[in-house]
């Protein structure tokens, strides 16, 4: 059941100066994605800002995606919620919407037990036939789901499908690789840890720097999996100084600055969110024109 292999990008979301989605902007950004050979477009994930979304916006979003990819490639919806019920609604949703699969983040500022994790994720995964990624990211949840609780989910759930990890522990996606990375797909959530992911059995990287750089990201998954691990290495280290400036402020800020920079225009950010300070907008567009070729 694994969902796809490569870069997979986690996709911003496109505003107009007044905040409002724009819609023209992000078919034009899924297009430059599917041309650039990216492997999966995840929509809704923390990238896509879907907190400030409305219902009503997060539903309009999704469908105009999986509409426009028109299965080019696989479309993964971010699905999760605090609330157990509302993440099970949010999954049904995008199921009936017709997502390929679903990304469920681990439940935020509930600090759960992991007894209580694998009851969230298990009735997620048992309202849909849908492949389930599980998204492990402790920096924004406050909790971190542990390989043997993803291997008792593995053992329970048929669907589960994969995990996006972005602890940034080497140590524990190692352990979670030998419990079950032979039953699921490991993505690494973190773009500086790409080629240590692969190392330990991953299947690729669900991507914030494929945003700005989509085909150097897909080529560096590819030529490591196609035993290149030299010329993926290479990739890996020269992309760093840049991955380092996606994240002096907290993902999306710099992200849709970078891409504003390209000729992008997005729109800026809703709040709580805000745009980049002077002195690490400087930084960003500095690290970028490296790189632009």
């Amino acid at each position: 059941m694994e969902v796809f292999t490569g870069s997979g990008v986690a996709l911003i979301t496109p505003f107009y100066e007044d905040k409002q989605v724009n819609y023209e902007m992000l078919s034009i950004l899924i297009d430059r994605q599917v041309n650039a050979h990216t492997d999966a477009i995840i929509i809704c994930g923390t990238t896509g800002e879907p907190a400030t979304l409305s219902l009503e916006e997060r539903a309009k979003v999704i469908r105009h995606t999986i509409e426009r990819v028109g299965k080019r490639i696989p479309v993964i919806v971010g699905t999760g919620a605090n609330s157990t019920q509302s993440a099970v609604e949010n999954a049904i949703e995008a199921q009936q919407l017709g997502a390929d699969a679903i990304l469920v983040v681990t439940p935020f500022y509930n600090k759960a037990t992991q007894n209580g994790l694998y009851l969230h994720y298990k009735m997620i995964a048992d309202a849909v036939t849908l492949p389930v990624i599980i998204y492990n990211v402790p920096s924004r949840t406050g909790c971190n789901i542990l390989p043997l609780t993803v291997k008792r989910l593995v053992d329970s759930c048929k669907n589960i499908a994969g995990v996006k990890e972005a602890s940034g522990n080497i140590s524990q996606v190692a352990d979670l690789a030998k419990l079950v990375g032979n039953r699921v797909a490991i993505y690494s959530g973190n773009d500086d840890q790409i080629i240590p992911v692969l190392s330990l059995g991953g299947k690729g990287v669900i991507s914030v720097l494929a945003n700005v750089f989509p085909q150097q990201t897909h080529d560096m998954v590819t030529e490591y999996l196609n035993g290149n691990a030299k010329a993926a290495l290479q990739l890996q280290l020269e992309y760093l100084p840049f991955v380092h400036t996606l994240f002096l402020e907290v993902n999306p800020i710099p992200v849709k600055a970078a891409m504003e920079e390209l000729g992008y225009p997005c729109g800026g950010l809703r709040l709580p969110l805000t745009e980049i300070e002077d002195a690490h907008r400087m930084e960003l567009v500095k690290e970028l024109h490296k790189l632009i070729k």
